[in-house]
Formats: C-alpha cells, sequence, structure tokens
C-alpha cells in the first residue's frame, strides 16, 4: 500500500535523490565537517572526563573516607547526601549546558552541511 503526500511548502515537488556513499565522504572530508566535529568534540570530552572524574572521586570517597562522607552538616545530612544530590545537579547542568552549546555551535553548522547536501553542491 503506498501513500501520496503533498510535497511540503515551498518545495519543487520533484523528488530529491538520496546522497549517494560517495557525497557523504566527501562531506566527512570537508573541512566544514571537520570543524562540525572539533566543536562537538571540544565541548564532550572535556565534560565527559571532568564528570567521570566527580563520579570516581564520589565512589572512592564513598568506600574509603566514610568517617569523612557520614560527617553531619545540619540535622540528618550529612557530607554524603549533599554529594550524591550534587551528581544528579551536575548532571542535569550538563545536559542544559550541551543543549546551550548545540543550539549556538553545532546545529547551525550542521543545518549548512545539510543544506549543502540537500541542494546536491
Amino acid at each position: 500500500m503506498t501513500t501520496e503526500a503533498a510535497p511540503p511548502p515551498g518545495s519543487t515537488g520533484a523528488p530529491h535523490a538520496a546522497p549517494t556513499a560517495e557525497e557523504f565522504g566527501q562531506v566527512q572530508r570537508s573541512a566544514e565537517f571537520a570543524d562540525l566535529r572539533r566543536s562537538y568534540r571540544s565541548f564532550a570530552f572535556p565534560l565527559t572526563v571532568a564528570f567521570i572524574a566527580w563520579y570516581l572521586l564520589y565512589v572512592l570517597l564513598s568506600s574509603y573516607a566514610g568517617g569523612f562522607m557520614g560527617t553531619k552538616l545540619f540535622g540528618n545530612v550529612n557530607v554524603a547526601l549533599v554529594l550524591g544530590l550534587g551528581q544528579f545537579a551536575t548532571t542535569f547542568l550538563i545536559a542544559w549546558l550541551y543543549s546551550r552549546h548545540a543550539a549556538a555551535a553545532l546545529d547551525p553548522k550542521a543545518a549548512a552541511i545539510k543544506a549543502r547536501m540537500e541542494a546536491g553542491e
């Protein structure tokens, strides 16, 4: 069963040919794509390393510094609870920062590459 849908607004109605493997390879080797990857990696790799180090510090402190982690800060709230909640806060902070970085730096570059591919350039 096939369905004939109207072309999207603003299109010519002519179907676009799917990019070939060679066209994808050309884009992948382009300086523009390398810049996109560099922008992504310069953000993602340092934050990933920092978060893993922060997580491992928490695990090591929990395992080997029980006295410190059990230090009460106020009421029944101790250092371990505060640092554990900090893990969640850090996760959400990184997700928010990545969203902003992607919208500002990655998405425009990716959209430009996509537009050129779709135009057959």
